[in-house]
């Protein structure tokens, strides 16, 4: 794969990111609108938060990054029966897994729901509610994980655009669930579980014909003694916390705001989801991307260009991720309030929301950091080294929320959950900080004096963006009306993006800059 394969590469999962976020942004409008910020919908979010973790935990963790790398090893150095055989054997063992600890997740909904939302104990209705949808939504994991590993192959293949567009089913299903089926429920937002389960069905039906087509979709086989699923199973292991610290992080935020004031947990889903946008784009598509280019530059002993590739994704960060975390700072609450202030979302929903999300969007290059670094552990098919780094990470999160929350809830603060999400993304630096360091001091990856060169011409740019749009956006959002909301925000947006390229364009940075690796 070429420097030019890979941009390529990156802007077709890049697409199909973006479709399946702009949705997710209608899905969570739809949400918002309908059943508003309140108890009900922090109950919903605990049940799908739940299945939700394990799945990137699992599905876009640490399988796919246990899996690739020793399928591309199979790919590059042995008989494509072999490969198959792999395929075959993974699959197999891989269903009955996933069978067993779905059926365990669904017997022991009411000790998880103890276990993530505490708070809910002592509210039997909450309780019970958040029980039952989990029961709905925790087979999502096995639906999505087999996808995952569909997905997993494709890419390998260099077929990235039939996975990268999966993600598009669950945000449909539960905006018919929420729109459609929802007043059919004697709890209107149970149809939101149901329209978890329908997605993960579908998505999973969705990519065996591409399979088929390519000549991979294989015959499942149980074995426990397949050397490459002993391999993968290995990897996964401590793979399984190293690659996912900031989905637990996430978890524990659940756990303490499950005590703090009504309407917490939507306005750290929803500010969030916003952080979540620019991340997919960048962080996710990279990610995704680099994997099977880094896995091959180490099966052929090709240090140079493993470098290069590394390098080519830091400059995508700073180009594109730095201006995304000031833009999230400087118009997070116009962007709540267009996006979400309707129907039963209110006014200080949205400020509420704005708070937290400055605090994770100043985390936003460190969780692409995050993203980039940890592939060139996984393609070395080395996961210690990234899971001694998340257990430090972890803990250095639970000490943060401790001292960043409870003095703000000791001295009454309105807003609480803030230092919730500040703790998250002092972790992702430390994270991110931490696996650079091992790369460098292991001789695998240092900055090159030249990207140092870039990021001071990028770094002009991004000041100047700032000053724009924080210049262009000073009005009263909240009396705009949605249609004036929409068109200011892309005016401000349009106008940030403008002066951004063109202070780029001054300072010396050419598209040649991105298109190499």
């Amino acid at each position: 794969m070429t420097g030019n394969s890979l941009v390529k590469s990156g802007g077709i999962v890049g697409i199909m990111t973006l479709l399946s976020r702009i949705l997710g942004f209608v899905r969570d409008q739809v949400i918002a609108i309908v059943f508003g910020a309140g108890a009900t919908t922090d109950v919903w979010l605990v049940a799908f938060k739940i299945p939700n973790f394990l799945r990137r935990l699992f599905a876009e963790g640490a399988f796919a990054q246990a899996f690739i790398p020793v399928l591309s090893e199979y790919k590059e150095t042995r008989s494509r029966a072999a490969m198959l055989d792999l395929a075959g054997h993974v699959a197999g063992t891989l269903t009955i897994i996933l069978l067993i600890i779905s059926t365990l997740g669904v017997m022991l909904a009411p000790i998880l729901i103890m276990g993530f939302a505490p708070g809910y104990i002592d509210s039997p209705e909450q309780f019970e509610l958040a029980t039952h949808m989990l029961r709905i939504t925790f087979p999502y994991l096995a639906f999505v994980s087999l996808v995952s590993f569909a997905g997993s192959m494709l890419n390998t293949f260099g077929k990235f655009a039939v996975p990268s567009a999966t993600p598009v089913i669950l945000n449909i299903c539960m905006i018919v669930a929420a729109l459609w089926a929802s007043p059919m429920f004697e709890t209107p937002i149970v149809a939101l579980a149901w329209g978890v389960f329908a997605a993960g069905v579908i998505q999973l039906l969705f990519q065996i014909p591409f399979l088929q087509q390519l000549g991979l979709l294989p015959r499942p086989r149980w074995s426990w003694k397949h050397s490459g699923v002993r391999r993968i199973l290995n990897l996964m292991a401590p793979a399984i916390l190293g690659s996912s610290v900031a989905q637990i992080n996430l978890l524990l935020d659940t756990i303490i705001a499950s005590f703090l004031a009504a309407g917490s947990l939507s306005w750290l889903y929803y500010s969030d989801r916003l952080m979540e946008f620019p991340l997919g784009l960048l962080g996710v598509t990279i990610g995704t991307v680099i994997l099977p280019r880094l896995s091959k530059d180490f099966s052929n002993q090709s240090a140079s260009q493993f470098s290069a590739t590394i390098s080519w994704a830091l400059r995508l960060m700073l180009v594109l991720g730095l201006p995304a975390c000031i833009g999230l700072i400087v118009l997070a609450e116009p962007m709540l309030t267009t996006l979400f202030e309707y129907g039963k979302f209110t006014q200080g929903d949205s400020l509420m929301a704005s708070y937290s999300l400055i605090a994770y969007s100043l985390g936003l290059p460190a969780f692409i950091l995050i993203k980039i670094f940890a592939p060139a552990f996984f393609s070395r098919q080395n996961t210690k080294t990234p899971v001694r780094i998340g257990i430090i990470a972890l803990i250095s999160n639970m000490a943060f929320n401790l001292i960043l929350v409870i003095p703000l809830v000791l001295m009454d603060f309105t807003a609480p959950h803030t230092g919730l999400a500040l703790a998250t993304t002092l972790s992702a630096w430390q994270q991110a900080w931490m696996l650079y360091s091992k790369l460098k001091k292991d001789g695998i990856y240092h900055l090159p004096a030249e990207l140092k060169r870039f990021a001071l011409r990028v770094l002009p740019a991004i000041i100047v963006m700032a000053v724009v749009i924080f210049s262009v956006s000073r009005f009263d959002w909240h009396e705009l009306t949605a249609v004036s909301r929409a068109s200011r925000l892309l005016g401000v947006i349009g106008a940030g993006a403008l002066s951004y390229a063109i202070m780029l364009s001054l300072t010396g940075v050419r598209p040649r800059h991105l298109s190499s690796s």
